[in-house]
């Protein structure tokens, strides 16, 4: 009697398994499917578009941001970058690579994780990259990932606070926000950027 109930246990918990991972491959194909039609279909006009529209917000919402964006070598923006809703807690974003001013290079940024949530969100990505050394690191990069090919040193400060570029010694920069502002308790860690192939 024990071994039967024992069989039968086991199968339950086989068959919630398979369940469970049907659910998943089946959302993370609606998501692939999602990315593939819309998000990556943007030119680079629309990439730029968006990017002057993310800067913009960044320059409002962010006192000392254009003294930061001065000092810097060159200034990666990710405007509305998308977060997956329900399984597959998946990120994607376009944007561009900004040295002078102009648009040099575009790239897509991608992280990924699988857990149970509702609802998705989209934000703006920025990093500054300080000194030419780690800016050229970066562009020569195939495949440029967070916390392991540089160090990202998150701008962090509360509301009415001013982003300080003297006390800021980190080569490469970081700033997270949304509609509402800089956003804390956030990491980039694991985020990949990788070229695009895309011309003007």
């Amino acid at each position: 009697m024990r071994k039967g109930k024992a069989m039968k246990i086991k199968r339950l918990t086989n068959s919630i398994i398979t369940h469970r991972s049907l659910r998943i491959i089946f959302w993370a194909t609606i998501f692939s499917v999602l990315l593939s039609g819309s998000l990556m279909a943007k030119t680079a006009k629309e990439i730029d578009a968006s990017v002057d529209v993310a800067i913009e917000r960044f320059y409002k919402q962010v006192k000392g941001a254009s003294e930061f964006v001065k000092a810097s070598k060159g200034m990666l923006v990710m405007p509305n970058v998308i977060k997956g809703a329900f399984i597959i807690g998946g990120e994607y974003g376009e944007g561009a690579l900004r040295i002078g001013g102009e648009s040099v290079d575009y790239y897509n940024t991608i992280s990924g994780s699988i857990g149970f949530q509702i609802g998705g969100e989209a934000k703006d990505i920025i990093l500054l990259f300080m000194t030419d050394e780690v800016l050229k690191q970066f562009r020569a990069s195939k495949g440029w990932e967070a916390g392991v090919d540089g160090n990202v040193a998150l701008i962090t400060i509360g509301a009415g606070e001013r982003a300080d570029t003297t006390t800021s010694k980190d080569p490469i920069v970081g700033f997270v926000f949304d509609a509402k502002g800089l956003m804390a308790d956030i990491s980039l860690k694991g985020a990949k950027f990788t070229k695009l192939d895309k011309k003007k």
